[in-house]
């Protein structure tokens, strides 16, 4: 499936938000997210963009496919 190309980090933080995510804390404009899933936490930090640059978008997203286990298609599902 194609990557949107006009997702803010707004609409980013909702969608992770629905797979266990929550914002930890935010320095300037990037925004820090944490999951914890069993004994261990998976940070993530999102740059705070409208919108988020393709290649950037790409990364996060394969970042939290390989914690969760769950597929880039199915988590860009969450963004629509």
């Amino acid at each position: 499936m194609k990557l949107p190309r006009d997702v803010s980090a707004s609409d980013l933080l909702k969608a992770l938000a629905k797979l266990g995510y929550v914002k930890t804390r935010q320095k300037g404009s990037h925004i820090r997210l944490s999951r914890v899933s069993g004994d261990s936490t998976h940070h993530l930090t999102i740059p705070n963009h409208n919108p988020i640059k393709l290649g950037t978008l790409r990364n996060i997203l394969k970042d939290v496919a390989e914690n969760t286990k769950i597929g880039i298609d199915d988590i860009i599902e969450f963004l629509n």
